[in-house]
């Protein structure tokens, strides 16, 4: 049985594996970390249906287990080569076809030091509060609730700054799920939401962020936060300018919560393929070839290529399959 090397044991990478045996090949997925599920272990609750990120991940685990799919943990993969990938200390592990889905890195908030993340307490991201989530452990940092609360968008997207040019795609709807989170857990809270303007491309986003508006109270403040100060009382004051009224503003909330982007994996240049303006690995084509590289061999699935939602990677990881079997039977 012919055996298709999968880097990266994320949504994407385990979807592809899935489908690659369901073509009657043989996948072994290389991962770096000690266990599959990549960022999707961070998670809470999934957009915008709330389903409980473990139900997807045990679901997806549960048909790996089943199917029988070879994984190597603690393993990662320091580039390509003719046949295969070379793994630490010039290993090779050779196969008929590479898929790549490496994932992304999260941008580090600490670039941009007039949030105070790391250096003010009560400065979290939203990664940070994705995992308070998971914990039942949501509070300020000396164990209390907060009364107010902001989300800043678009902390590491579009800001050539920081040379992260792109949309990350998933940033404001996040920030709306956070929010209603947040509702639930402390129903008198001040909650806003500063945006530089709301992209609400799924299906039920929409929808979503009307019921944040109308049903969980949640402010929404066109206009970028400059900066955050802590105050005497140990609060935080933020600076910012509502873009609709023309006007700025001063706000003293006790919790930031900063909305991180998608950043290009750092592994993304070991491949020696064409990469995008802030680094993530460019398709041979937007359209037909959303999933193939400039190499014959060589494929991509999910956010190696570009910010997307877990359910877009997880359909990518099937594409990238069939177009791998494609390329097997064409050798033929």
């Amino acid at each position: 049985m012919k055996k298709i090397i999968v880097v990266g044991g994320g949504p994407a990478g385990m979807q592809a594996a899935l489908s690659l045996v369901a073509e009657g090949l043989k996948p072994v997925i290389v991962e770096r970390s000690g266990a599959l599920g990549g960022k999707l272990r961070d998670w809470h609750n999934l957009f915008p249906s709330m389903t409980p990120a473990h139900e997807v991940l045990e679901g997806m685990t549960k048909q790996m287990e089943n199917a029988g799919v070879e994984v190597m943990l603690h393993t990662e993969v320091e580039g390509l080569t003719d046949g295969g990938v070379l793994l630490m200390e010039g290993k090779k592990l050779e196969g008929e076809a590479v898929i790549v889905a490496s994932g992304f890195d999260i941008f580090d908030a600490r670039l941009k030091e007039e949030y105070g993340y790391h250096i003010y307490d009560n400065v979290f991201t939203t990664v940070d509060v994705e995992r308070m989530l998971n914990k039942g452990e949501v509070a300020l940092h000396d164990g209390s609730a907060p009364h107010g609360i902001a989300f800043v968008h678009c902390v590491g997207s579009r800001d050539e700054k920081v040379n992260q040019k792109h949309c990350s795609k998933v940033c404001c709807i996040t920030g709306v799920k956070q929010a209603m989170e947040m509702r639930q857990l402390f129903p008198d809270a001040e909650i806003y939401n500063f945006y530089m303007d709301i992209r609400m491309f799924g299906p039920g986003y929409e929808e979503l962020y009307q019921s944040a508006q109308q049903d969980f109270g949640v402010n929404f403040i066109r206009g970028r936060v400059s900066e955050a100060s802590p105050t005497i009382d140990g609060r935080l004051q933020i600076k910012a300018e509502d873009t609709l009224v023309g006007r700025p503003l001063k706000m003293t909330v006790d919790m930031l919560v900063l909305i991180v982007g998608m950043k290009a994996s750092s592994s993304n240049e070991k491949y020696a393929l064409p990469l995008s303006s802030s680094g993530f690995l460019t398709p041979r084509d937007l359209f037909s070839g959303a999933v193939s590289s400039d190499l014959p061999n060589v494929f991509y699935a999910g956010t190696a290529t570009a910010p997307k939602t877990i359910g877009e990677s997880i359909c990518e990881g099937s594409m990238a399959a069939e177009k791998v079997s494609e390329y097997l039977k064409s050798r033929k």
